[in-house]
């Protein structure tokens, strides 16, 4: 199984319809020429793959914000829990809809 934004062993093909003037930016772009890409799949996987490190970084700005909630914050403010507490934390919000 491939990892997650591991794209080298996708051996199918995607057809992608395009309106005209997306398809001449993209074969702008893909123009050795004249463009920074040498195929319109060159360019696609490009967007794509800034696409996928976006989110990513996305995801771990998020991460790091709410670590950052821990880390600054007053010992006072801490709960002592063991790993019991923890889940039964979670299955409460969990079961009421909250967000992990």
């Amino acid at each position: 199984m491939a990892r997650q934004g591991d794209y080298s062993s996708m051996s199918k093909g995607i057809n992608v319809r395009l309106p005209g003037r997306q398809q001449s930016f993209v074969k702008e772009k893909s123009d050795p020429e004249r463009g920074s890409f040498n195929s319109a799949s060159e360019y696609i996987r490009d967007l794509i793959r800034h696409d996928c490190e976006a989110e990513e970084s996305r995801k771990w700005g998020s991460l790091q914000r709410e670590l950052a909630l821990g880390m600054t914050a007053d010992p006072s403010e801490f709960v002592e829990m063991d790993a019991a507490d923890v889940i039964a934390v979670a299955r409460r919000q969990r079961a009421r809809g909250d967000k992990a």
